[in-house]
């Protein structure tokens, strides 16, 4: 257990911002006692110092991360970063004082219950990326399709490789509704940023006739006799649900609604 300091650090709440605390922690010789974003308002008794996010220290640090760590120990800590974990700065902190007195083995050390924290916190980020890869239903309006998530990590940095290959020459947008992040791609060029909020335009008539197709095929297909709630949320966690076209009501998408979307002179 390292001996920490009664400093908390503070920092923009981007990679680089906590590459650049990393950098402080071990110029300084200090150890915070925790790393905060300062754009999240926490509170603390401790004196808080300010980190000023430096891209030079940032690359420093990780150059040296996967020079005398590994470069899995690289993108296992990027990905740590993008996790929901409680605290997960400090957590990245001691994983790499660990790592750069231990090596490359610190990736094999899941008896070590900051190696094994990092890990589950990992696995349940790259869970989540696969997952939602099957549950983003995309929207049309105008041409460019639309979509929102609510996952519980943040995950747009990763699954927006998934999207970017499937959909090379088109514009899409991902809305992270947990994040307050928004993907935007077009033509295979992409950039997230932030957004205090994001409203998608009324769905037209073409798109309300989208929903009721994939409704009533999703309805067609199911077989009665063999349904089996525990199990379907057990491949589909019902905290997806919201944002699942077969599974909230689709105006239009009731039978009598239904045909007449469908039929509506087509």
């Amino acid at each position: 257990m390292l001996d920490r300091s009664d400093i908390v650090y503070s920092y923009d709440g981007s990679f680089k911002g906590l590459m650049t605390c990393v950098y402080e922690s071990f110029y300084s010789r200090e150890v915070p006692n925790n790393i905060v974003n300062c754009n999240q308002g926490q509170g603390t008794f401790f004196e808080v110092k300010e980190i000023v996010t430096d891209s030079k220290k940032a690359k420093r640090v990780m150059k040296a991360i996967s020079e005398k760590i590994s470069g899995e120990a690289m993108t296992f800590v990027y990905h740590a970063y993008l996790t929901c974990l409680y605290d997960r700065e400090a957590h990245i902190l001691n994983f790499l004082y660990l790592g750069f007195k231990c090596g490359r083995k610190v990736m094999r050390m899941l008896s070590d219950e900051t190696v094994f924290t990092l890990n589950k916190a990992v696995n349940h980020l790259l869970n989540e990326t696969a997952l939602l890869r099957g549950f983003v239903r995309f929207s049309d309006f105008g041409g460019g399709l639309v979509a929102t998530i609510e996952p519980k990590n943040n995950v747009l940095p990763i699954l927006k490789y998934h999207f970017l290959s499937r959909y090379p020459q088109g514009f899409f947008l991902i809305h992270d509704k947990t994040n307050s992040l928004l993907l935007i791609a077009d033509s295979g060029k992409s950039r997230i940023i932030s957004v205090d909020g994001f409203t998608p335009p009324s769905a037209e008539s073409d798109e309300l006739r989208y929903r009721a197709l994939w409704k009533r095929f999703y309805d067609t297909i199911a077989v009665e006799g063999r349904e089996n709630p525990k199990c379907r949320m057990s491949h589909m966690p019902k905290r997806y649900w919201a944002q699942l076209t077969e599974m909230t009501a689709v105006p239009g998408a009731g039978l009598s609604g239904e045909r007449s979307l469908i039929s509506d002179g087509k």
